[in-house]
């Protein structure tokens, strides 16, 4: 039978003390540090202890072992040294080069999607989450089947199973197939829900607003301020991964909905984006964005970058946003405020989430961009 992995099976078998030994090489990418940064603190949020981080600069990837041969050797050595368990890459490893570099260095290696699945599998609380989750686990194991079965060449046989039969690959293939159809209709089932709630909010004139962003960048924790909600929020990557919403009052009379979904990152593996398409349409379907950004990030212009090619994938670049600079608190003499363009539209505010400063100029702003009178302009 085909066994669904297990939501954590990159890390089950690691305490946090045990050691994992990181490969990040440069190709000439202009993001390398920052990359390195983000990459430290997704593996980080699994608990795992990192050993040793490996560099190195390339032209291009080797077709073998994605890095070279005298890279992959130093990999042996620091995975030998700290007895690590697994050797994680910041980078999209082939199938062939995963089970290559297994097969040299002695024990597991995860690549950047792997990893960022893992998380995924860690956060994810709602029966949604967890489909969505499984589905884009599936997905990648699809391509990478081989790994990690005794078995896969054992052809069925005994009385009554004379003939060609089939392989244990092929049965898992089959298995694993129909287990991926399954959940993308127990998926669609869910997106027809979905469906059904946004089209009793716009035959009620109610408007969605939902917050975006990098992940970490606070959005739940804005959330909560502004909905008096308790969805979970903490200082660590995609804290964060199903969808809530909630209404929040806007004039006497009049609701908006509040949505807030899972933050993105750089890279974002696209199996997540086709498995997570339910959840973003919640954003795709927005009458507005509030795009929440680290004010106190050194490169807070290159996220709000990330972010904006995470929603051209998804096909909500072209929607209306407000850029709300969180974290007013990390900044000395920072004090909260609005910036308006050229036609007097206010497109960007300076508050705190956590300490409250500046939400009522964020109701301000969803109140000008919302006024009484024209509520019936959102519906579609």
């Amino acid at each position: 039978m085909f066994d669904r992995p297990d939501s954590n099976a990159a890390f089950d078998d690691l305490s946090d003390k045990e050691a994992v030994v990181l490969v990040h090489l440069n190709f000439n990418d202009p993001d390398y540090d920052e990359s390195q940064m983000e990459f430290k603190e997704l593996v980080g949020s699994t608990g795992a202890n990192i050993a040793a981080l490996v560099e190195g600069k390339r032209h291009r990837p080797d077709p073998k072992y994605f890095a070279g041969s005298g890279k992959v050797d130093e990999v042996a050595e620091f995975v030998h040294a700290s007895h690590a368990a697994l050797v994680i890459f910041n980078h999209e490893l082939s199938p062939s080069q995963e089970r290559n570099l297994e097969h040299k260095l002695k024990c597991r290696v995860l690549g950047r999607t792997g990893l960022i699945l893992d998380i995924f599998a860690r956060r994810a609380r709602s029966h949604e989450g967890k489909l969505q989750v499984e589905l884009a686990q599936l997905q990648h194991l699809s391509t990478r089947l081989i790994r990690g079965w005794t078995h896969l060449e054992r052809q069925k046989g005994g009385i009554g199973m004379r003939g060609p039969g089939e392989t244990q690959l092929e049965t898992d293939r089959r298995l694993l197939g129909q287990r991926i159809k399954t959940l993308k209709k127990k998926l669609d089932k869910v997106r027809s829900q979905r469906e059904q709630g946004r089209r009793s909010r716009q035959r009620g004139g109610v408007p969605v607003v939902s917050l975006v962003g990098y992940t970490n960048m606070g959005k739940s924790t804005l959330f909560n301020k502004v909905t008096s909600a308790e969805v979970y929020a903490d200082d660590r990557l995609f804290a964060t991964l199903d969808p809530t919403l909630r209404r929040v009052k806007l004039h006497d009379t009049e609701m908006l909905i509040l949505a807030d979904t899972v933050g993105f990152i750089r890279d974002l593996p696209h199996d997540l984006v086709e498995s997570f398409s339910s959840t973003l349409e919640e954003t795709r379907d927005a009458a507005l964005l509030l795009h929440v950004v680290d004010c106190a990030s050194g490169d807070r212009e290159e996220l709000i970058h990330h972010v904006n090619d995470v929603l051209k994938q998804i096909e909500a670049h072209e929607l209306p946003q407000l850029i709300i600079y969180n974290k007013i608190d990390n900044v000395d003499g920072m004090k909260p405020r609005i910036e308006r363009n050229a036609d007097g539209n206010i497109h960007r505010i300076w508050l705190s989430a956590k300490s409250g400063e500046g939400l009522e100029l964020l109701r301000q702003a969803l109140q000008e961009y919302f006024p009484q009178q024209d509520q019936s302009d959102y519906l579609n």
